[in-house]
């Protein structure tokens, strides 16, 4: 039968491979649905025997593989009364099907009388009582995570359908990603992930479901939306009790919580709460961020006497922005939990809701001046608001005996190297969720797209192209870099926004560059590196009205290791500065006022100059910067007329700002040798690690700005020189109140010790704002005041103030509150020594559309109104840094 030897080897190891598949190939797998027929998505099959399962698919499907035995299955699903089944496993698939009828709730007995409340509010005080105790009760946990994603693209402007199809994306058509991860976690809030496999469609991004299955509700808030479960839900919600039933001997009771105002970062939904231990069952809730619908979905199951933790997370997305629409589905199935309880929090404490429950007069009380550890031994009894005093005051006591109390968090994220080069044969024995047709297809697609992709170019080679691509005449003006090796590298930065017009300058445009050497060493931790750079950087303008040309050069060195480090370096040349050495107006701004509307905002004057500076970050919470700057500074006239605007009741203004403080001798030429410090500091700056790199949460604590600046005369004649000393200081900070609000605030203190000779450039300038465009930043700057008109060399105080409502005066509709738009308003304030009290008020619209934000506000003098008016910009959630 066999012609040789190899043959027959061949024949066996066949043999041997089919029948591993045989036995590998069994277990039980079937569909759940309602007693109509529908399919239950994402419903739990759970084997008590193992204390594990798995979910359905979005059809309601599922498959998992079981070795022989007798099991008990146990299929569940929110608002559906579970289903018990006993089926033997033998050596082939079982065919394990479940028809789920609606729960039938039972309600308790209560003796009606006028006035008596609702019991959910006894069974939710008690249950938020010991949230914090649910969480804290587990003190370290490992448990594998499968995380599914997918989703569909269902609209698309018309204009870009066709180019989206050339790239491959269809409209309904789904994109899947699935990973397998490790995750461990340990008390106070540090988790690390190892990613055992990826495979995704679509783009080949790492996927982590840590984001989505490391959110607790029994923390205050999700994602910034308030939990049922915050100390403060009851100002949040509305709970209703829709009654209970009975599982596996565990009374389970049903709450509705409704949001007392609908709208964003608050829920809507079910919660389900274990009687007596107060601890979630499960909960089906929804909100809404940014104009997105976003669901949650949580089954919990017993991992150990008295603990439940989740088991199924479901989370689906869907929204409009810019004519585009999609839905996206996130299962999260969490499986072969390993944990160890916290040993501090052992004892089960009956809890008394004082409201309406008799107090025993054995009841255990709360002593803040004893150790809340002792206590928490004895407490077998308590009021909810003893207990939930004697948790707090013990997660106090624990945070201050942890070595490293300004860390927040920390988080370890590794992939292993055959995480995305796992084969089908793998993913169809590990992947607790039985994929859709339109998945596989999805699959079947991306991976054909994936080849021929691949064959076209190679990343290696890309990258290699990149590095010795040639020069393009047109990246002068669009920027562009060019790699020399060894750490050497040049280029020319954006300068398409340096050519514009000025009435000094007329036409202009501006051209600057670079050229690098920088060398970059890993220290002995392995993670933090040691960069040493030298930079540096001509820059050339030239007005075609003024016809004079300006150039500096910029010469640093900059040492980092990690991000403490110094910067030193020196600057100079002949150039050409705004007054405000911030500039308060872009050159393009200023270009279409004066152009179109005749009128010249930007006021300019002209410096020789030679400047050394030297900055130095310490640590993430300090830094001390200084400058000494020699300069020979001349007021410039304007040289230009052009503007689209030739009404002769319009005429531009002189380049000499108009001030109430400066007389003629504040523009006069002169020299200048002015040395500058600056230090600042954010006390109680908080960190989170990742991968090892501790990284600075920098909003975690206020920006403390101290600032002092002196102008030296002795080296010049008397009459032409500089003469000032000036003191300042600042805090910029913001204050989160729930998602009631947001307050963004900005003040400011400063004086001239003596003002001998301050000239007009080195006055005080407040960032002020004629133009309809709005600031960035919220607490920035002011929005009606003339730029230049209360400069001081004088003692100021300048505030600017920002309170977001998530409710106001339109946000009242709870449709504009799911859109996203948030009302703002805001109050500024200025006052030097020789100016009125400045004032001034408004009202905004932000993210409308998610993306702009209207002002409107009125600015005043004492009393007198000044001027008013709209400002656009960019909703306040958008962050550009253009650093």
């Amino acid at each position: 039968m066999f012609r040789n030897h190899k043959q027959l080897q061949f024949f066996l190891v066949f043999i041997l491979v089919f029948l591993s598949l045989e036995i590998f190939g069994q277990g039980i797998k079937g569909k759940v649905t309602t007693s109509d027929g529908e399919p239950l998505p994402f419903a739990s099959i759970y084997v008590r025997n193992l204390g594990d399962g798995v979910p359905t698919n979005q059809n309601g499907e599922y498959e998992f593989r079981l070795k022989p035995g007798f099991y008990d299955v146990v299929a569940q699903y929110l608002g559906y009364a579970s289903v018990l089944k006993t089926v033997e496993v033998v050596d082939n698939w079982i065919d394990l099907d479940f028809e789920m009828k609606e729960q039938v709730y039972a309600l308790q007995e209560v003796e009606v009388k006028t006035g008596q409340e609702d019991p959910a509010l006894t069974i939710m005080r008690k249950a938020i009582s010991k949230a914090k105790y649910h969480r804290l009760q587990v003190q370290e946990y490992t448990m594998m995570v499968y995380l599914k994603g997918t989703g569909e693209l269902t609209d698309a402007p018309f204009f870009m359908k066709k180019e989206l199809e050339k790239e491959g994306v269809k409209l309904n058509e789904a994109y899947t990603s699935e990973s397998v991860s490790q995750i461990s976690f340990k008390q106070p809030n540090s988790v690390e992930e190892k990613v055992i496999s990826i495979r995704t469609n679509g783009d080949n991004n790492q996927t982590s479901p840590a984001p989505y299955i490391a959110t607790s509700f029994y923390n205050d808030k999700i994602n910034e939306a308030v939990s049922p479960l915050s100390p403060s839900a009851f100002a949040y919600y509305r709970f209703k009790y829709e009654g209970s039933y009975v599982e596996n001997d565990v009374m389970i009771n049903r709450i509705k919580v409704t949001p007392r105002s609908k709208g964003e970062r608050v829920f809507e939904g079910y919660i389900y709460i274990i009687e007596d231990l107060w601890a979630i069952h499960s909960l089906d809730l929804k909100t809404s961020l940014l104009g997105f619908q976003i669901g949650v979905k949580q089954l919990y199951q017993p991992v150990a006497e008295n603990v439940w933790m989740p088991s199924t997370h479901t989370y689906t997305f869907g929204g409009k922005f810019f004519g585009f629409a999609g839905e996206f589905r996130y299962l999260a199935s969490t499986r072969d939990y390993q944990i160890t309880l916290n040993p501090d929090l052992i004892v089960e404490t009956k809890i008394i809701d004082e409201k309406i429950d008799e107090v025993p007069e054995d009841v255990t009380t709360f002593n803040k001046n004893l150790s809340s550890l002792e206590q928490m031994s004895q407490a077998d009894k308590m009021t909810r608001k003893d207990f939930r005093k004697l948790v707090n005051e013990y997660e106090k006591e624990a945070k201050k005996e942890r070595e490293q109390v300004e860390i927040i968090s920390e988080r370890m994220y590794t992939v292993d190297s055959m995480a995305k080069k796992r084969d089908l044969s793998y993913w169809d024995s590990i992947r607790p969720v039985k994929l859709t047709e339109a998945e596989i297809k999805g699959y079947e697609r991306d991976d054909s797209l994936a080849v021929i992709e691949a064959a076209k170019v190679s990343e290696v080679d890309s990258v290699a192209k990149k590095a010795r691509r040639g020069f393009k005449p047109l990246e002068i003006v669009t920027g562009g870099s060019y790699s020399f090796g060894k750490g050497r590298s040049a280029g020319f930065d954006p300068n398409l926004t340096k050519l514009s017009y000025n009435t000094v300058e007329g036409f202009k445009f501006g051209v600057s560059g670079f050229y690098r050497i920088e060398k970059s060493t890993k220290m002995a931790d392995s993670v933090t590196m040691h960069r040493r750079v030298w930079t540096i950087r001509p820059e050339f303008r030239y007005g075609f009205s003024s016809q004079q040309p300006y150039g500096t050069l910029d010469i640093r060195r900059s040492v980092n290791k990690g991000r403490p480090g110094y910067t030193l370096g020196l600057s100079g040349g002949k150039y050409i500065f705004q007054f405000n050495g911030d500039n308060p107006i872009q050159e393009q701004v200023n270009m279409l006022y004066s152009l179109l509307f005749r009128q010249n905002f930007m006021k300019l004057y002209e410096q020789q100059f030679l400047k050394a500076f030297y900055s130095h970050r310490i640590n993430d919470a300090f830094t001390y910067r200084t400058n000494v700057n020699y300069a020979y500074r001349q007021e410039l006239e304007n040289n230009s007329d052009v503007s689209l605007w030739n009404r002769p009741e319009r005429e531009f203004t002189p380049n000499r700002p108009e001030n109430i403080e400066a007389d003629p001798m504040a523009f006069e030429n002169h020299h200048a040798l002015i040395w500058t410090n600056n230090v600042e500091w954010r006390p109680g700056l908080k960190y989170s690690i990742r991968n090892g790199r501790k990284n600075p949460i920098y909003e975690s604590a206020p920006l403390v700005n101290f600032r002092y600046s002196k102008a030296f005369p002795g080296m010049f004649n008397n009459a032409m020189a500089s003469k000032f000393d000036l003191v300042e200081a600042s805090v910029e900070h913001f204050f989160n109140f729930g998602v009631s609000g947001k307050l963004d605030f900005n003040l400011t203190a400063g004086a001239f010790l003596n003002n001998d000779r301050v000239y007009f450039m080195d006055f005080k300038h407040f960032g002020g704002n004629r133009t309809i465009f709005a600031n960035l930043g919220v607490a920035s700057n002011y929005r009606f005041l003339d730029y230049y008109q209360y400069s001081t060399q004088t003692q100021y105080v300048s505030a600017i103030v920002h309170y977001q409502f998530r409710k106001f005066l339109l946000t009242q509709l709870p449709m504009l509150r799911f859109s996203g738009v948030r009302e703002n308003i805001f109050f500024n304030y200025l006052k030097t020594e020789n100016s009125p009290h400045y004032w001034e008020v408004g009202y905004s619209l932000d993210n409308l559309f998610r993306i702009f934000r209207v002002e409107m506000g009125a600015g005043f003098e004492g009393g007198t109104f000044q001027r008013a008016g709209m400002r656009f910009g960019i909703a306040s959630f958008i962050n550009i840094n253009f650093d």
